[in-house]
């Protein structure tokens, strides 16, 4: 098993592509009554959404639309199956994926500080990382981060039920799971192509640790969390637990639901470890789309899509067309028994923040969450 992480490390393969989710989101969006302007707020249909909660597919859902456009929050279905206690618009969940959001708002803080350079490579930071017998072309930090780095994912079966059941609780170091990754070699020369996972962000976690000489997770804490006051989100380390109030997410086996929200997060770390809510969600996406907690610079450099086919990815978010003409940045991100994701206008006219608790892990983009995603949005 993999080794036990180092303990300056612990604040800190088959993910939900992004791709297959924007043409979701778009198949979803296609009747939006302007493509330039968000449609009028629709309380009723919001609520629609989620009313049918609990079925077979998800538990529960919390939803938070925001904007100049108006805006609405709600939840339905129950938190814990077997009670009447409902979902808590406000509560915690895991946002999985949405942690590159931090992560990537994290490295351009410090990049424009001085203490982080997107375009050093990886092999300054972290010289004994990738062979350069086998990784003969220059990875940089801007390539992590945007997804074209090329090196392959750590392949462990992560969202897989039996495998998630028997190691829910193991505890990971991000260098040896990294390892697994580099020792399968390049999968493409980098800025050749996009390819979306995990990866790119643990070795991007590793790479700030090694410039700043400190866990990555002060980065995420001192340049995220406490200056846009993000009050209900934090970095678990090895706590199975999440704090606070919060949607329980489960499985649904033969036996019946099992509980999986405990869980040892430290696989994902830099790429899909925090815990939040949706009013820090829609907090964070306001700040780095608009107003001065990132410069015109920085912020351009989060948005810069790169020219490759079929590229959606910036520096941990991405860029969806609904029609033409009408974008939305944003993120999703999944765990078991919780799938998410934030999107907004770049005007701020309208952001949506939803989390569902699926009863199945690792799958597509939810019914209720493509319901919620057509009611805020057409």
């Amino acid at each position: 098993m993999i080794s036990a992480a180092r303990p300056d490390r612990l604040p800190g393969m088959r993910k939900l592509l992004l791709v297959p989710v924007v043409a979701a989101l778009t198949a979803a969006l296609v009747p939006a009554a302007s493509a330039a302007t968000v449609p009028p707020l629709r309380p009723d249909a919001l609520r629609a959404a989620v009313a049918s909660l609990p079925d077979d597919e998800a538990s529960g859902a919390l939803v938070r639309v925001s904007g100049t456009a108006g805006g609405w929050r709600g939840s339905g279905g129950v938190a814990r199956i077997g009670t009447r206690q409902p979902v808590h618009p406000d509560g915690r969940f895991r946002v999985g994926s949405i942690t590159k959001l931090f992560t990537a708002a994290a490295a351009l803080k410090l990049a424009g500080s001085g203490r982080l350079d997107l375009d050093q490579t990886v092999q300054h930071y972290l010289p004994d990382l990738l062979d350069p017998a086998v990784f003969t072309k220059p990875i940089t930090v801007r390539q992590l981060l945007d997804h074209t780095h090329g090196i392959a994912g750590h392949g462990l079966p992560h969202k897989d039920p039996a495998w998630f059941l028997e190691h829910r609780y193991d505890t990971f170091d991000p260098l040896e799971v990294v390892k697994l990754g580099v020792a399968q070699g390049p999968q493409f020369d980098p800025g050749t192509a996009q390819q979306y996972g995990n990866m790119g962000y643990l070795v991007a976690g590793l790479v700030i640790e090694a410039a700043t000489g400190r866990p990555y997770g002060d980065a995420v804490r001192d340049e995220v969390i406490r200056p846009l006051g993000l009050r209900d989100t934090y970095l678990p380390g090895t706590d199975p637990r999440i704090r606070g109030v919060h949607a329980h997410g489960y499985e649904l086996t033969g036996t019946g639901h099992v509980d999986v929200t405990e869980a040892n997060p430290t696989l994902q770390w830099a790429a899909a470890e925090v815990v939040s809510s949706a009013r820090d969600l829609d907090r964070l996406l306001a700040a780095l789309l608009r107003g001065d907690y990132l410069t015109p610079a920085q912020r351009a450099e989060l948005m810069d899509v790169p020219d490759l086919p079929g590229a959606v990815h910036g520096l941990g978010i991405s860029r969806i067309e609904l029609t033409p003409g009408f974008v939305v940045w944003g993120k999703t991100g999944d765990r078991p028994g919780y799938n998410n994701g934030v999107a907004g206008t770049p005007d701020g006219s309208r952001t949506l923040v939803y989390s569902v608790n699926t009863l199945h892990m690792g799958g597509e983009l939810s019914a209720t969450a493509r319901r919620v995603i057509a009611a805020a949005f057409s």
